[in-house]
């Protein structure tokens, strides 16, 4: 399934959304049955240089995922919301096999 990337008060390049979906794309290995994948990108107004934000929500049947990271680039702070993402899939894949059990 293909993730919605929305990028907030930027025009984003071809080359960072390509990156952002890929990454985003990995979270299927982790777990199939994912529902829907929506991303936003943000800029956001503060003298800090870690001034962009990525927020990542991930639906899956009962339950929605989000995690949200500010860095320095829109490429690390989607690795740490993907990465923060797959944990909790992690963690709620071992509770269904665990109450499966």
């Amino acid at each position: 399934m293909r993730a919605q990337v929305h990028s907030i008060d930027f025009s984003a390049s071809d080359r960072l959304l390509d990156f952002v979906q890929q990454k985003v794309d990995k979270l299927d290995h982790f777990y199939d049955r994912i529902v829907g994948k929506e991303i936003f990108l943000r800029l956001v107004k503060s003298q800090d240089t870690a001034n962009k934000v990525a927020e990542l929500k991930l639906n899956i049947p009962g339950k929605e995922l989000f995690a949200k990271k500010q860095c320095k680039t829109f490429e690390e702070a989607t690795d740490n919301a993907v990465e923060a993402i797959r944990k909790q899939l992690t963690k709620h894949k071992g509770k269904i096999l665990k109450n499966a059990a």
